[in-house]
């Protein structure tokens, strides 16, 4: 048999009840969607970022790293919003390696989907409890959304899922923003022709369900950078390439035009250094255009306790098992100086 049902997983509503959010914790959550949105929506001019680990790969060294984002968070609180990346589900070019923490809650051990999802959540509410921040996850599997649905204030749709319907539909069904990346060929009508979806209503299957969405106003762009025909990365960050985003949004008259800025990626060709250059020239093109300062509402940043990245078992404290990400040193003071540039 090509397919092993292995047990039935509890649904969403069990492992909430089981791990349920405080309701102080609640209004935490409604005032941090509340402020973001308004972000979006050009009420606020505070800049965001998306900033943490390439992959959530161990909770003790994600909290660690969260805990002091959230000290630096209280000095730049006034220009910068920063929400964590935690992101337990993990895309794979060839479908093999580390997916995640709803994979396995223990890199180095076998497979444990029932764990990973009650591993996952206990995660993200240990982040609001104990630092206020809700966070971002990358959205791999639609149906899993709803594991994490009262914790999430962002959720990005992957450079390989963006051409999925269910991604998209799934998005339209959102009171969060949702960023939609560009695909990895780059093509930039197939990310605002997901956008457009997002911000659609839309009857579908989902979960078993036939459910009606309303549509996501926030759903929004990330560029990425792409791969040309040679497999080279190429960026699409540069003034021109904000230049055509911004007339795209124009021409698709989609709602609240908004742009995340991932400065990983292929847009630094995974060269993670650069980084601190690619949002320093992005944000000299703010400067210079109005038009794209009010459509550029942040970054994406990979970012962790180590610089660099090891391999599963290596066993450094806070360095990523996938993507090498910036340390916290050049993290800490990245976001010091991009707060004194704005």
């Amino acid at each position: 048999m090509s397919m092993e049902f292995i047990r039935k997983l509890p649904v969403p509503q069990e492992i909430k009840k089981e791990y349920p959010l405080s309701v102080a914790f609640e209004l935490v959550k409604k005032q941090r969607d509340e402020e973001i949105a308004r972000i979006f929506t050009g009420e606020s001019d505070k800049l965001i970022l998306v900033i943490g680990p390439c992959s959530a790969d161990r909770e003790d060294a994600v909290m660690e790293y969260i805990h002091r984002l959230a000290r630096v968070q209280e000095q730049v609180k006034d220009k910068i919003f920063i929400i964590p990346r935690i992101y337990t589900n993990k895309p794979r070019t060839n479908g093999t390696g580390y997916k995640g923490m709803v994979h396995q809650p223990d890199p180095t051990k076998a497979e444990d989907m029932l764990e990973g999802l009650i591993s996952i959540r206990k995660l993200h509410r240990r982040a609001i409890e104990e630092t206020g921040f809700t966070c971002a996850d990358e959205m791999l599997y639609p149906e899993n959304f709803r594991y994490l649905s009262d914790l999430l204030s962002y959720v990005a749709v992957g450079a390989r899922s963006v051409e999925d319907q269910q991604h998209r539909l799934t998005v339209s069904g959102m009171d969060i923003p949702a960023g939609m990346k560009n695909p990895t060929a780059g093509t930039l009508s197939v990310m605002f022709n997901s956008i457009y979806a997002a911000q659609s209503s839309h009857t579908f299957l989902y979960r078993g369900w036939e459910v009606h969405t309303s549509g996501n106003p926030l759903a929004h762009a990330i560029l990425r950078g792409y791969a040309n025909k040679h497999g080279e990365s190429m960026p699409n960050y540069h003034y021109e390439d904000l230049l055509l985003t911004l007339r795209l949004y124009e021409e698709m008259q989609l709602a609240n035009p908004a742009v995340i800025v991932d400065t990983n990626h292929a847009n630094s060709g995974k060269q993670y250094l650069e980084q601190p250059r690619i949002l320093s020239e992005v944000l000299h093109c703010c400067r210079h255009n109005n038009d794209i300062r009010k459509m550029v509402k942040g970054f994406m940043i990979e970012s962790y306790l180590v610089d660099g990245a090891q391999k599963i078992g290596d066993g450094v404290f806070g360095k990523s098992i996938t993507d090498p990400c910036l340390g916290w040193e050049k993290t800490e003071d990245l976001i010091l100086r991009t707060a004194d540039l704005l």
